[in-house]
C-alpha cells in the first residue's frame, strides 16, 4: 500500500516530496521481449518514472472483443516497470492522439452515422464505460494504493485543443473513480488560454505540454492554477515524421538545455518520447491541420529522434539528458543492458509472386451494394478495399471523381492501369472514355491512417459519398474488404498484370540466434511487409523512411517467410536486409 498526492506545490510519495523525472515508452510500439531492455535504459538515464498511453483500439479492435495478451499485455508492462524500480503514469483512452490510428479511438465507432466523439454524447459514453468496465479492473491491482507502481492517471488528453465540454471530462473522472481509480488524476494541455480553459477539470491537477520556452509555459499555467506542482507532461524533445517529409531532428544540446531549465524551476518533467518505437501494422495515424487542412499520413517508424532510437539504442541525446539529471541528483555509474545484436542478412531472392486480382475471391467475400460503402459501414478497420462496377458505353472522355477519396486510390479500367487519385494532391487526376460495350472499373482504395488530432477526426475510410464519371454517379458496386492483417490465403504462382498490385514471397534463412535487422525498401515503391505473418508496417519510396525495422523476436532460426504486398510492381526481384536504419534527416 502506498500514497502519491499533491501537497501545495509538491508531489508527495509516501510522505516525502518527490520530483518526477519521467519518460514515455509505449508498450504497443515495442515487442514485449524488449520491454525490460527499454525500461532498464530509462532507469539508467536517471529517470524514476515511465509514462504510457493506453490505446482503446489496440485493446478492443472489434466491439466487445478485447485483447490483453502479447503486445497488448498492459498489465505485464506495468509489472515489468515496477520490477525494475520505476513508478508508472498511465494515460488511458478514450483519446490519446500519439500519432496513432484515430488517436486511439476504435474505428467501429464510425459505423454509427450519428456518432459524436469526445463530448457528452450518450452513445459514445456508453461505449467508453463498457471499455472501462474491462480495462480499469486490470489496472486496479497495479495502483499504488494497492501496492502497485501506478501513481497517477490522466483524464482524456489535450482536450482543450479539441473542445470545451467540461461535463464530458467530469463523466470520465467519475467513471474512473467509480471503478476504483483512487490515485492522483490529472489533465494535460497546451499552455494557451483556450486550451487551458477547455481542458481543465475543477479540483483536478492540470499539467502542460510543450517543447521550449518553459518559463513562459509555466507562467501561463499559473494564471489558471496558482497552486500545485509544476509539471510538463509532454516535453517534446523530438518530433514525428509524415510521408514525404525529411526526418525531423532536434539538437541534443538544445533539448538538454530546455530540460535543465525546467528542472531549475523546480518542475517535474515527462519526456515525450524517451523511446518511440514502431507503428507496426496499419496503426500509424495522420494529421490534418494548418491553413490548407491537408491530410498528412505518419510514417511507420516512430523513432522521434529521442534518447533511444527506434531499435532501442542510446543516442547522443541519452547521454546529454543524463548529464542534466546528474546535476540535480546523485547518479551511480552508468550501467546499460548488453547491446542487442544487429545483423545485415544481405540479399534474398523473391521466390514466388501472385497478382492481387486473382486473389480477391480467395481472401475476401464479395459484397453487393448500390453505392460504395465506407470501410466502417462494412465492418472493416484498416487495410484496403476494392470497389468494382461496370460502366456502359460508349462514353466520351470524362474525369473520374471519387467523392470523397479516403485516402489513396489506384484506378483500373478493364484491368488497364489508369493512375492514382490521392486525397492530399488535387493535381493527380484520372480521366477516360468508355468503349462501346462498356468496361469494368476497379478502384483499389487504401486507408493510410485515420486522423489522430484536430477538428477533422471523423475520418471514415474508403469512398465516403460516391463515384462519378463526369457528372453522373455510378451505381451497382461489388466490394471486396481486404483488411490484410496478414497474407494468409494467397495462392502464389498466379499471373499478374502490368501495374497490378502483387504479393511477393521470399524466404530468409537464419543460422543461429536471430538478430535485429532492417529491411531496405528503397528500390520498392509502396506497400506493406509481413514477417512470419506479422505486419511490420507500410513502406513508401516518398521517404523519409527507407528501412523497416524487424526486431529479432519476430524472426526464428531457420526459414522465415517474408511477404511484400507491392502496390506498384516494377520488376523487383530481391530483398535486402541491413543492420542500420535509414531516415533522411533535417533540422527543425
Amino acid at each position: 500500500m502506498g500514497e502519491f498526492l499533491v501537497k501545495k506545490d509538491d508531489f508527495v510519495l509516501n510522505g516525502e516530496p518527490i520530483r518526477l523525472i519521467s519518460g514515455a515508452i509505449h508498450y504497443f510500439r515495442v515487442v514485449p521481449e524488449y520491454w525490460r531492455d527499454r525500461l532498464l535504459k530509462l532507469k539508467a538515464c536517471g529517470f524514476n518514472t515511465v509514462e504510457t498511453y493506453i490505446p482503446w483500439n489496440f485493446h478492443e479492435p472489434k466491439k466487445g472483443q478485447f485483447r490483453f495478451e502479447g503486445m497488448a499485455d498492459i498489465a505485464e508492462f506495468i509489472r515489468t516497470a515496477g520490477d525494475v524500480g520505476l513508478h508508472v503514469i498511465v494515460r488511458p483512452s478514450p483519446y490519446i492522439c500519439a500519432e496513432w490510428e484515430f488517436g486511439g479511438l476504435p474505428a467501429w465507432l464510425l459505423a454509427d452515422p450519428g456518432m459524436k466523439i469526445r463530448c457528452n454524447h450518450k452513445p459514445f459514453l456508453d461505449h467508453v464505460d463498457a471499455y472501462y468496465d474491462v480495462l480499469l479492473p486490470i489496472l486496479k491491482p497495479l495502483l499504488i494504493t494497492n501496492g502497485g507502481p501506478i501513481i497517477a492517471m490522466q483524464i482524456e488528453n489535450e482536450y482543450g485543443s479539441y473542445g470545451n465540454d467540461t461535463s464530458y471530462l467530469v463523466h470520465l473522472q467519475q467513471s474512473m473513480v467509480q471503478r476504483g481509480m483512487d490515485v492522483l488524476l490529472f489533465t494535460s494541455d497546451g499552455p494557451g488560454d483556450f486550451m487551458l480553459q477547455g481542458g481543465m477539470v475543477p479540483g483536478v491537477l492540470e499539467t502542460v505540454n510543450f517543447g521550449s520556452r518553459s518559463k513562459e509555459a509555466f507562467e501561463e499555467l499559473r494564471k489558471y492554477q496558482p497552486e500545485g506542482p509544476l509539471m510538463c507532461m509532454e516535453y517534446w524533445n523530438g518530433w514525428f515524421d509524415h510521408w514525404g517529409e525529411e526526418h525531423h531532428t532536434r539538437d541534443a544540446d538544445d533539448a538538454a538545455a530546455n530540460f535543465d531549465e525546467m528542472l531549475s524551476l523546480g518542475a517535474s518533467v515527462n519526456f515525450y518520447m524517451f523511446h518511440g518505437g514502431t507503428n507496426f501494422g496499419y496503426m500509424s495515424g495522420a494529421n490534418c491541420f494548418g491553413d490548407d487542412s491537408r491530410y498528412e499520413p505518419t510514417i511507420t517508424s516512430y523513432d522521434y529522434d529521442v534518447s533511444l532510437n527506434e531499435s532501442g539504442e542510446p543516442t547522443e541525446k541519452f547521454f546529454k539528458v543524463r548529464e542534466v539529471v546528474g546535476k540535480y541528483i546523485d547518479l551511480p555509474e552508468l550501467e546499460l543492458p548488453a547491446p542487442i545484436a544487429k545483423a545485415a542478412y544481405g540479399k534474398v531472392a523473391i521466390q514466388e509472386t501472385a497478382g492481387l486480382f486473382e486473389q480477391l475471391n480467395r481472401i475476401s467475400t464479395p459484397i453487393q451494394t448500390a453505392a460504395p460503402e465506407t470501410m466502417e459501414a462494412l465492418g472493416q478497420n484498416d487495410g484496403f478495399i476494392v470497389y468494382e462496377t461496370f460502366i456502359s458505353g460508349p462514353r466520351s472522355e470524362s474525369e473520374l471523381t471519387i467523392q470523397d477519396c479516403h485516402d489513396r486510390a489506384i484506378v483500373f479500367l478493364d484491368d488497364q492501369y489508369l493512375g492514382v487519385i490521392e486525397r492530399w494532391d488535387a493535381s493527380k487526376k484520372v480521366a477516360f472514355s468508355v468503349p462501346e460495350g462498356g468496361a469494368k472499373l476497379r478502384i483499389i482504395l487504401e486507408n493510410m491512417g485515420r486522423i489522430n488530432y484536430g477538428p477533422f477526426m471523423m475520418d471514415r475510410k474508403g469512398i465516403t459519398e460516391g463515384v462519378r464519371h463526369g457528372n453522373a454517379f455510378l451505381f451497382g458496386w461489388t466490394t471486396y474488404c481486404l483488411p490484410l492483417d496478414n497474407a494468409e490465403g494467397v495462392a502464389y504462382g498466379t499471373a499478374s498484370l502490368p501495374h497490378e498490385p502483387s504479393f511477393n514471397r521470399a524466404v530468409l534463412n537464419i543460422e543461429g540466434t536471430p538478430a535485429d535487422t532492417f529491411l531496405l525498401m528503397e528500390d520498392w515503391k509502396k506497400g506493406v511487409v509481413y514477417v512470419n505473418g506479422f505486419n511490420i508496417g507500410r513502406y513508401w519510396n516518398r521517404g523519409p523512411q527507407q528501412t523497416l525495422y524487424i526486431p529479432a523476436p519476430l524472426l526464428r532460426q531457420g526459414e522465415n517467410e517474408i511477404v511484400v504486398l507491392e502496390l506498384h510492381p516494377s520488376g523487383q526481384s530481391e530483398l535486402v536486409f541491413t543492420d542500420q536504419p535509414i531516415l533522411a534527416s533535417t533540422k527543425n
